[in-house]
């Protein structure tokens, strides 16, 4: 299974991903170059996207501007120290806040070990990471394709990449999540490729607009 860690990685990944299914051409052309985008590996990585949940990725950055404000590094242990009123002030909701200490608890018993989950295949990570209460796919996805740069991850509840499926292949509807998990399954195992590749096509038909989740 080879990650995905630099531009040169990705830039193979999309092309054996357009090999074979041409069908990805034209997003390809669009595009152009794809840069890969890159999240903090670890507890604070996993934080920032618990934050960005149902939320603007504008939205989500300025409550972990605050909170990483606050605490200074992000670790389970200064979460810990923290008390609930520093996370509500910094913006979080009530069940963000849960998310949070579930996340903190599993980190310091020692029930959560991120390396040996990034290290997983994409199905059996997904399902550890989910044991968290308040992690749902969306978010163990998007932490393993940005922060891990796992291979192979496709985020189908993400409305970016639904948008993006309806106008890149002209569907008349934008696709559910679960029909866009199963046309994803097709393009394993560059599923990550075809992901980041989706996201570059939205934000050129969306004029530059930042549409990743990070």
């Amino acid at each position: 299974m080879r990650f995905i860690r630099s531009d040169e990685d990705l830039a193979q990944h999309i092309a054996e991903l357009v090999r074979v299914h041409p069908s990805f051409a034209p997003l390809k052309e669009a595009a152009g170059p794809v840069p890969v985008r890159w999240l903090d590996r670890g507890f604070k990585g996993l934080v920032f996207v618990i934050t960005g949940q149902q939320i603007s990725v504008a939205a989500g950055r300025a409550i972990f501007g605050r909170l990483e404000g606050a605490l200074g590094d992000i670790t389970a242990e200064t979460l810990a120290a923290a008390d609930d009123t520093i996370l509500r002030e910094a913006g979080y909701s009530r069940p963000k806040m849960r998310t949070l200490r579930a996340l903190q608890e599993a980190a310091l018993s020692g029930g959560l070990d991120l390396a040996a989950i990034e290290a997983m295949d994409a199905e059996r990570a997904i399902i550890e990471l989910s044991a968290i209460k308040g992690i749902g796919p969306w978010t163990a996805e998007v932490y393993l394709l940005f922060a891990a740069g796992h291979p192979d991850i496709f985020p189908a509840a993400d409305v970016a990449l639904q948008e993006s499926m309806r106008l890149a292949f002209d569907l008349d509807a934008r696709p559910s999540t679960q029909a866009l998990r199963e046309m994803s399954d097709a393009w394993t195992p560059w599923r990550s490729a075809a992901a980041r590749l989706l996201w570059a096509y939205y934000k050129v038909r969306k004029g530059g607009k930042l549409v990743t989740p990070v």
